[in-house]
């Protein structure tokens, strides 16, 4: 019925697309994403559905593409049409697949192989707790370490400059830059940390005063946690600020689980609402600190009404041009990659691309020079073109409704986890709902991330286990 529905939007947002009813083209595809992360959030039960996320970043993502806001916007290939048609149908009908081979088959071995939270003594969530705690410090001084030996050798701080619109993208030491922006992982680690705390405390306190005493013992998560914002507002990252507090955000609604409701009353309403108003703060901040004016910015992205304020020109640039420039790739591209895109991460975090230069040089097909976000499968058709494309949402599917499995295992069962792993799923969620924005899994940076992730997660087991004997 899903692939049925699929085909339906996409048909109707072809035809409409082609006769210029650019309006009604975007407004079915957008529709019909949000009508999928209704129907998959009713199906699991959660709000960070993987399915559900994918479907408001990739087609409703499309949608706002096929809006045609810009000048820099041509109508696509239809060779990107069915490029985009071909990555949901093959990534929902392998999602689907595997959670119904899933449900059937693995519950009891699940069941089987975890220990229930309730099983864990005061002992051992005092080890979870200093076990949190010490990944965390872990962290912070690695983060805060290579951040000062990029500035002494770069001889500044990006924030500290006047007039350098491009101070964030100088500001880079190879090797020693990904262990700097590793501070993203500290508001999440917070997160993680003050929960323990609060699993460790309820069973003797209660009511305010539980929340005190996790307040009370918590300020070293206070601290961390912004301490992963300001490192970024140095940096004047954008990407890394949201990123952070997004990921932090993932982080808690895994750890908590639940519906919409569970979050969204009247006491969280303005806390909800005061949290997004000061990420539009700082965000506004560093844009001004990056030295980009309006006028710089609204020349980059051509809007066809050039008086459209830019909070709303500049979401839709970074959603939409993302889709032209898989349009631009489809198009131009004269030869496929054969698999060397993808294998990227792989040259750059073990230095070949410096031995081997050639094996990563390939050009970028994008609308402008400026705008060089592009989706999730840009380096999939670069490589394979529409094979890869279907190949790689075949794979995405499959893990993703893994994760999703695991995830709803957990909080239904209440069972035991190593905490880490919540923040490796929120990253795996992330990249999910981004998937318009860029090729995750062929930047070494989204890979760097992951295995530091879980290297802090099996020292927290071994930290864990050894203590426990």
């Amino acid at each position: 019925m899903i692939l049925v529905f699929i085909t339906f939007i996409y048909l109707i947002g072809y035809l409409t697309s082609i006769n210029e009813l650019y309006f009604l083209s975007g407004a079915v595809l957008m529709f019909g994403g949000l009508i999928l992360y209704w129907a998959f959030y009713k199906k699991s039960g959660m709000i960070l559905c993987p399915a559900a996320l994918f479907s408001v970043a990739w087609i409703c993502g499309q949608g706002i593409s096929c809006l045609k806001l810009s000048k820099l916007q041509v109508p696509w290939e239809n060779k990107t049409w069915i490029c985009f048609y071909v990555i949901s149908i093959f990534f929902f009908a392998s999602y689907e697949l595997f959670d119904a081979l899933l449900r059937k088959r693995c519950p009891l071995f699940i069941r089987k192989s975890m220990d229930k939270k309730n099983n864990l003594d005061s002992l051992q969530l005092t080890y979870r707790v200093k076990a949190v705690k010490q990944v965390m410090y872990i962290t912070a001084a690695i983060s805060v370490t290579a951040f000062v030996i990029e500035a002494c050798l770069l001889g500044y701080i990006p924030l500290f400059t006047v007039d350098t619109p491009h101070a964030y993208s100088y500001f880079h030491i190879s090797g020693v830059h990904y262990f700097t922006v590793s501070c993203v992982l500290l508001p999440s680690l917070a997160v993680i940390y003050i929960n323990e705390l609060y699993q460790f405390n309820k069973h003797e306190l209660s009511g305010k005063y539980l929340y005190i005493e996790v307040l009370k013992t918590g300020k070293a998560a206070v601290f961390m946690f912004l301490l992963g914002l300001v490192l970024p507002i140095l940096l004047v990252s954008r990407f890394q600020m949201l990123f952070g507090i997004i990921l932090a955000a993932f982080t808690f609604l895994l750890i908590r689980g639940g519906k919409f409701s569970d979050f969204i009353n009247k006491r969280t309403l303005p806390l909800i609402i005061s949290g997004f108003a000061f990420i539009v703060l700082i965000y506004v901040f560093i844009t001004i600190e990056r030295a980009h004016s309006v006028e710089y910015l609204n020349g980059i992205f051509e809007m066809k009404n050039s008086n459209m304020p830019i909070w709303i020109t500049q979401p839709y640039i970074y959603i939409a041009n993302n889709f032209d420039n898989f349009n631009c790739l489809v198009r131009d591209l004269p030869e496929y990659a054969k698999g060397l895109r993808m294998l990227f991460p792989f040259f750059a975090l073990t230095g070949l691309k410096f031995v081997f230069p050639e094996l990563t040089a390939f050009p970028l097909y994008v609308t402008k020079t400026e705008l060089t976000t592009v989706t999730l499968f840009y380096d999939a058709y670069y490589d394979f073109g529409i094979i890869g494309c279907a190949l790689f949402a075949t794979l995405l599917g499959i893990v993703l409704s893994i994760l999703a499995f695991l995830i709803k295992q957990v909080y239904l069962e209440d069972m035991d986890i190593n905490p880490i792993l919540y923040l490796i799923a929120a990253q795996l969620l992330f990249y999910c709902m981004f998937a318009f924005f860029t090729t995750w899994y062929s930047n070494p940076t989204t890979w760097f991330y992951l295995i530091f992730s879980l290297m802090i997660c099996l020292y927290t087991s071994f930290y864990m286990k050894m203590k426990s004997r």
